[in-house]
C-alpha cells in the first residue's frame, strides 16, 4: 500500500477543519460527519478549540483511499500559532492549502503560501464555501493565478483540451511532447505536481462534502 503524509493549511475560518472531517468522512475512516460550530469536530479534540470554534494544536488522522493510505496532519489557521503550522511542514509528501472562495486570498494565505515554497512542498488548492453568495469562481482563479502562480490549474471542472493544454503549458518538455503526441499522461501531472510547477485546484463545499470525493480521488491518483 502507498502511504502519503498530507498536510491541511489554510488562514483562520477558511473551513480546514471541516474539509479534515469531509475527507475523513468521504473515505470511510468517519461514520459521522462532525462540525466545528457543533463542536463535535473529530480533529478538534482538545476543549480550548472546540470552545473558540478553531484548531490550535496539530492533529493527525489516517484514512484510506484504494490501494493509498494518507496520513492527515490538521495544522492551525490562525496566524498565532503559525509556528506550529510551519514545524509540521517538514514532514509532509504535499499539502492542501484551503482557501475561501469568499474571500480569495488573504494575508496569511501568501505566507502559508512562501512556508510551502521554502520547504519545496507540493501542494492542491481546494476553493471552500463555492455555495455561498459572492463566490465566483473565475474571478479567484484569476486571483489565484496572479497572487500565488500562474500553474494554478482548475481540476475540477472538465478534463478536455483545454485542460490538458493549459497543464501542458506548466512544463517546457511536457508542453513540447503535448504538442508532439496530442497525450497528457497522469506520469506528467504527477511529475509537473512534485515539483511545484503544476498546482491542481478544486472547487467546492466541504460542509455540504460538494467537491470533496473528486478531491480526494485526485490527491490519491
Amino acid at each position: 500500500m502507498k502511504k502519503l503524509v498530507v498536510g491541511i493549511l489554510a488562514h483562520v475560518d477558511a473551513g480546514k477543519t471541516t474539509l479534515s472531517e469531509a475527507l475523513l468522512y468521504e473515505s470511510g475512516a468517519l461514520r459521522r460527519l462532525g462540525r466545528v460550530d457543533h463542536r463535535d469536530a473529530f480533529l478538534d479534540t482538545d476543549a480550548m478549540e472546540r470552545e473558540r470554534g478553531i484548531t490550535i494544536f496539530s492533529k493527525q488522522a489516517v484514512l484510506p483511499v484504494g490501494d493509498t493510505e494518507i496520513t492527515l496532519l490538521d495544522t492551525p489557521g490562525h496566524v498565532d500559532f503559525s509556528a506550529e503550522a510551519e514545524r509540521t511542514l517538514q514532514v509532509l509528501d504535499c499539502a492542501i492549502l484551503v482557501i475561501s472562495g469568499t474571500d480569495g486570498v488573504q494575508a496569511h494565505t501568501r505566507t502559508l503560501w512562501r512556508l510551502l515554497e521554502r520547504y519545496h512542498v507540493p501542494a492542491f488548492l481546494f476553493i471552500n464555501k463555492m455555495d455561498l453568495a459572492g463566490a465566483a469562481r473565475a474571478a479567484v482563479l484569476e486571483q489565484l493565478k496572479e497572487k500565488l502562480s500562474g500553474g494554478v490549474v482548475d481540476f475540477s471542472g472538465a478534463r478536455d483540451e483545454a485542460f490538458r493544454e493549459e497543464a501542458a503549458v506548466c512544463d517546457e518538455a511536457v508542453l513540447e511532447r503535448y504538442l508532439d503526441t496530442g497525450e497528457l499522461t497522469d506520469a506528467d501531472l504527477t511529475e509537473m505536481i512534485g515539483s511545484r510547477k503544476l498546482f491542481p485546484c478544486w472547487f467546492g463545499a466541504a460542509l455540504k462534502l460538494e467537491g470533496v470525493g473528486g478531491f480526494l480521488e485526485c490527491l490519491a491518483r
